[in-house]
Formats: structure tokens, sequence, C-alpha cells
């Protein structure tokens, strides 16, 4: 029986890590938003100290997201078990206590445990890691009696491996985008049907009669029927994918169904004071090259003053209007980003770094 667990705990939980730890690797940004989350929670419950750690969340979640892969690895190989026992054991009883502070309080309603792939309730998650910490338990506890897949050497070289292979990736998708998009502003997806429920609530009613339960997707008003309880079926298919799009302009007029008429290319800068310049000259040719062709359009959180700023420092004639950062940050990983829009429908997203060309951005109109 013992032997069942020990090889049912190593795969259960190595692959899990792996898992986990590839899901956010796709995406570190992602990840730095949800610890800039945390650290801001963190300051206002326990002290201002966590505020010195949210200019560190990308270095802090990459850190995390490589350990989590390495550490997926090195339970699946019994790599140097003293040391991964003990590191595995700390690192879920934190993740534990993150998660059910969450769910508890109601604080950070997505752990972000598996990025925008699939995503848990605080609670979901909180159960999540009191099943996995029972068999991170066995395995640490067990952790003398492994006997490793590979030699000492080869475990090493392995390991380092994953590790620097996992950095490169991260690094990678920081530098651009992630590999695959799980957000509901992905490319092919119409952004106002994002907005709308997938279907219409359907009720299950719960009545008592003659004794028996009775379940009706009808309100049954008949007399006998004692009404006892009831539920949404579908609930996961009634809340739209999107919730929090909108947009408004320098005067406050709600622009938000403006940037779904026609051709838009948006121009992401959710914090003008972060974002990146190196491109900047591209990005202004490419606003030139459309002109008359495609609406171009910033998309900003920032102040007015900044914006304008921006704007004249980097010659950057678009016109500007407001959004929420946090739907920004949603909408594209990259500030600046771009996005090309057609009737609402996601034709293209770019970063900075990979800004196309007025041509490829015609094409891609022509093409639909």
């Amino acid at each position: 029986m013992q032997k069942f667990f020990d090889q049912f705990s190593r795969y259960f939980v190595g692959i899990l890590f792996i898992f986990s730890g590839l899901i956010k690797l796709n995406d570190p940004i992602g990840t730095q938003i949800k610890m800039e989350e945390y650290f801001e929670v963190f300051a206002d419950d326990f002290g201002s100290f966590f505020n010195h750690f949210i200019p560190w969340s990308l270095e802090i979640g990459m850190v995390m997201i490589v350990l989590e892969v390495v550490l997926g690895v090195a339970i699946l190989i019994f790599w140097r078990m003293k040391w991964t026992g003990w590191i595995l054991l700390l690192l879920m009883l934190f993740f534990t206590f993150l998660t059910f502070y969450s769910a508890y309080f109601n604080k950070v309603t997505d752990c972000g445990c598996f990025g925008d792939a699939i995503k848990l309730t605080p609670w979901q998650s909180f159960t999540k890691d009191v099943v996995l910490i029972g068999f991170v338990f066995h395995l640490f506890w067990y952790k003398h009696t492994y006997v490793p897949a590979l030699r000492t050497r080869e475990g090493d070289g392995l390991v380092i491996g994953v590790a620097t292979l996992s950095l490169f990736l991260g690094v990678y998708a920081i530098n651009h985008l992630p590999f695959i998009d799980f957000r509901a502003y992905r490319i092919g997806n119409n952004i106002p049907q994002q907005m709308l429920p997938q279907e219409q609530p359907i009720i299950e009613y719960v009545f008592e009669k003659d004794g028996k339960e009775i379940r009706s997707q009808k309100y049954l008003s008949e007399a006998g029927y004692k009404y006892v309880s009831s539920k949404v079926l579908n609930e996961d298919k009634t809340k739209p994918k999107i919730t929090d799009y909108s947009v408004t302009s320098p005067e406050g007029e709600d622009k938000t169904a403006y940037t779904f008429e026609g051709n838009k290319l948006i121009i992401v800068l959710f914090n003008v004071d972060k974002a990146s310049t190196k491109n900047i000259s591209a990005i202004r040719e490419l606003t030139q090259k459309l002109e008359g062709k495609v609406e171009c359009l910033i998309l900003t959180s920032s102040s007015n003053e900044s914006i304008d700023k921006f704007r004249h420092e980097n010659q950057l004639a678009v016109p500007y209007y407001f959004s929420d950062a946090t739907v920004l940050k949603t909408i594209i990983r990259s500030n600046p980003g771009i996005a090309l829009w057609q009737n609402g429908n996601a034709l293209g997203n770019w970063h900075h770094n990979d800004t196309p060309s007025a041509e490829e951005v015609m094409k891609l109109i022509s093409v639909k």
C-alpha cells in the first residue's frame, strides 16, 4: 500500500506542479498582476512593509514559477529529496495559507493557481491545496526512503537545465506575449459577445409534497407544494466573460460602443509613467501610415496631464480615451501594446517589441 501511495503522490504532485508552473510560465505578467494584488492586500491588513515588494512583483513571481516547475521535475525523479521535501512542504503550507486567507476574507477572488486557463473560486483553490498537501506530507515523511531515478550528477544537470529553460521561456513571454492566450480578448473573439452571458439562468426549484422531495425547473404554485430551495444549474455560463470593459472620453462621455465600430487600432498604455518608449518610433510610424485608413486611438488609465505629456514628448498624434488599468492589462500584456479590432472582432494583438507594419495590419483587415 505504501508503494502505491509513494508512486501516486510522486506523479500526482510532480505533474500538477509542472502543469501549474507551465501555465503561469506562459504568462508571467499575469502572475505579476496577481502578486501585486496580494502585496496590496497584505499591506492593508498586515502593514505597509509589504508595499516594498510591489515593485519586485515580476521578479518574485518568476522565481515562484521557475521553482514550481523545478520542484515538479525534482519530485518525479526523486532528486535530493531532503532539500526538495522541505522546500515543497514549506511552499505548500504558504500556498494553503494564502488560498485560505483569500477564501475566508474574500480578499483576492482568483488565486491565479492555473493562470487564465482554469479559473477556480477561492474555496475551490483552498480545497485543491488541502488535498494536495496531504500527498505532499506523505512525500515529506518518507523522503529519506526514496531512491533517486538518476545519478546525482545527471539529476543536478536535469534540474539546472529545466530551471534555465523555464527562465528563458518566461523572459521570452515577458518580452513578447503569452504563447497561448486564454483571455477573453484573444484573437478570434468578438468582444461585445464576450460581454454577454452565454446562457440564460436555468433554475431548479426544490419542493416538498406528501413528504417527498420534488425537483422542477418550473415554480410549482399548485396546492400541496411547499417551496424548499432553489439553485442556478448553469451559473458558470450565466456570467459574461467580460464584465468590466468600458471606455470614456476626456469629457466623460461613454465611448465603449465606439471602440467596436469599424476598424480600430488600439494602443494600450495602462500606465504612461512605466511605459516603454523603446519601440515608440515604430508605433508612431504605424499610426502615421494608417492615417485615413484605420482609426487609431490610445486607451489609458493615466491622468489627462500624464497622457498629454507622453503624447507630446513622443509625437504620438492619436486621440486618447480612458479605461480601467486592470482591464487594459487583461487586453494585452504589454505597456504599450497594440490591438486590432474590426467591428469588435479581435484580429491581432502585439507586444511593442513586435509592432506590426502597416501592410500587416491592412492585410488582416482586408482578409476579413
